[in-house]
């Protein structure tokens, strides 16, 4: 079984914006609180996250979690991985934690962590990795998990997304080759990014993630990296086709 919590389901800046007068900004709805997006996924006895953003310690606190095996990262930007130096309390239990990425993100931590990648320059009490390269071109696995890496456009920058099993996350997209999206055929549940119903030059909006789920045709979607301009919760799943909603913090799917 799968059992996948959403620790975050909003955008960058997160719902409600810092100094924002957008009416969602102000609802009293909790699902419309959005966090920075990330997972936490369990499965046999293995714990991990999909991304590690500057929520990460409200994250882990708000799940209860207090074992982490590994951490997946899609992509280097800050939304998705400026939490690294927060998983400091699992590394002092547990010793060095796996951590698996691209090559180009692993280079984007080592500039902007020295002071935890960087054995000159690093200091006592940051946390320590153990380092896996990953690609869109190999599956790897967690233990003996298999994960096949799916890659996507945001904008100009490759970002990774993962299928475990009949379920697949993928965010920050907004173009998909036509062989990544093979790999994503047979899907009981999909997690996509749809940030607004207008275009974005660099995410989904509402229609084209549409369009790339009449592609895929899983069972059941999930929107996630949502912005406050997407509008309330309820009203916007009220809009949505019947097999389509919104994913929500603390929201959790268990899968066979």
């Amino acid at each position: 079984m799968l059992k996948i919590t959403f620790l975050g389901t909003g955008t960058s800046q997160g719902i409600p914006v810092i100094g924002s007068d957008h009416p969602v900004s102000f609802s009293k709805d909790p699902k419309d609180k959005r966090l920075r997006s990330s997972i936490h996924i369990e499965t046999n006895g293995i714990n991990f996250n999909i991304d590690c953003g500057p929520d990460f310690r409200q994250q882990m606190l708000s799940a209860d979690c207090n074992k982490l095996d590994a951490i997946i990262f899609t992509h280097e930007h800050a939304d998705h991985t400026s939490g690294i130096d927060d998983t400091r309390p699992f590394f002092f239990r547990q010793g060095k934690i796996p951590i698996y990425l691209h090559e180009r993100v692993l280079k984007s931590l080592k500039e902007r962590f020295a002071y935890i990648f960087d054995k000159d320059k690093r200091y006592p009490g940051a946390p320590d990795f153990e380092i896996n390269l990953i690609d869109k071109n190999y599956n790897f696995k967690i233990r003996d998990l298999e994960i096949i890496p799916i890659e996507s456009m945001h904008m100009r920058l490759p970002v990774l997304g993962f299928r475990i099993n009949s379920f697949a996350y993928l965010t920050d997209v907004k173009t998909i080759e036509i062989e990544e999206l093979e790999k994503l055929k047979n899907l009981d549940v999909l997690v996509i990014n749809a940030l607004r119903f207008d275009p974005h030059p660099s995410h989904l909006n509402v229609d084209e993630a549409l369009e790339i789920i009449k592609k895929i045709n899983p069972k059941s979607t999930y929107f996630t990296h949502i912005s406050h301009n997407m509008g309330f919760h309820e009203e916007v799943c009220n809009k949505l086709p019947n097999n389509v909603s919104l994913a929500y913090d603390g929201l959790v799917l268990e899968l066979d």
